[in-house]
């Protein structure tokens, strides 16, 4: 076994682990920065697969852009309440 294989295996299992816990995630917010996690080791499994171009697409857009997108719609549209009442669970 080479030290790629085992890399490349142990991001497999990281992406599957936090895409796992984005679904599973009782807090919507927990839920999309697993998906930005999960986003972050699919760029890395891109560049072991030396596939740089896609890595950086998708680190910019799934990982990023789309994270941030959500966590600000999230903010801009829970209510203050809510918010707190989210945070004790």
């Amino acid at each position: 076994m080479t030290i790629e294989s085992i890399l490349n295996a142990i991001i497999m299992v990281a992406i599957v682990i936090t895409a796992v816990y984005a679904v599973a995630a009782k807090n919507i917010l927990n839920s999309v920065i697993a998906l930005g996690v999960t986003g972050i080791f699919v760029s890395l499994a891109f560049v072991l697969l030396q596939a740089p171009d896609v890595a950086i697409a998708e680190a910019a857009v799934g990982a990023v852009l789309s994270t941030a997108i959500f966590v600000i719609t999230i903010r801009k549209t829970t209510k203050k309440g809510e918010e707190d009442n989210n945070n004790e669970d």
